[in-house]
């Protein structure tokens, strides 16, 4: 469970870059790609609105933009670890709106029950779950307005025109599991997530991230997600 109350909400927040100088590549690689898969994960929400479409937009242009130069650079690049710390902050401000998605679904009991920190969840899971959700879209609800997004996130994050629809949802999942592995996000198997625990994980998935992703993912699926990075 999280904590939330009105009294854990500050009064001022400080987004200082310069905090930012000397974390190193794995603090980088895990929490870059949780701010790409909350800004993802909410731009995809069944309650997203046009006002945190647009942040979500903006964030995801400046990941594109820098969470790769951060990451190959590390302390050298100033302007990529400025556009990453807006970057993140938009992602609060659209996950606060419209919620999240199955990673951050997944990220609650895997946290619980496992000693993996939050971001390597949303890293490493990333991509499968985006391949799953498109894939399960095109299977049950292929009209669902969910699938143009994933094509606008993909040209986003590409940062490129693609002619067909399909080519530009196989372009995002290629890009997400290229950054996976070029950031060296572990598997979930190094925290000691086997396929004995994985019904586990599965039955305590269905928090409040899960009920806004774009489809409801049977058990079976939601499996398939784990086993994909185990």
């Amino acid at each position: 469970k999280s904590f939330r109350d009105e009294a854990l909400v500050p009064a001022h927040a400080v987004i200082d870059p310069d905090l930012l100088m000397t974390c190193p590549r794995a603090v980088i690689a895990a929490n870059g790609m949780d701010a790409l898969t909350q800004l993802l994960e909410s731009y995809l929400s069944l309650k997203a609105n046009p006002v945190t479409d647009a942040l979500s937009i903006r964030g995801l242009e400046m990941v594109r933009e820098a969470l790769p130069e951060w990451y190959e650079k590390e302390g050298e690049a100033r302007e990529a670890q400025e556009r990453m710390a807006c970057a993140a902050l938009l992602s609060g401000i659209t996950l606060a709106q419209c919620g999240l998605g199955s990673v951050h679904g997944l990220a609650s009991p895997l946290g619980a029950f496992y000693p993996i920190p939050h971001g390597v969840v949303c890293g490493t899971l990333v991509a499968a779950a985006t391949e799953a959700n498109i894939r399960v879209l095109r299977a049950r609800e292929p009209d669902n307005p969910a699938l143009n997004k994933y094509a606008q996130a993909a040209r986003i994050l590409c940062g490129r025109g693609f002619k067909h629809p399909e080519d530009a949802w196989a372009a995002l999942v290629d890009l997400l599991e290229d950054w996976t592995r070029r950031m060296a996000l572990p598997p979930l198997s190094r925290y000691g997530l086997d396929g004995a625990g994985i019904d586990k994980v599965v039955a305590h998935s269905r928090g409040s991230s899960m009920k806004t992703n774009p489809i409801e993912l049977r058990d079976d699926e939601i499996a398939a997600i784990l086993r994909a990075r185990l």
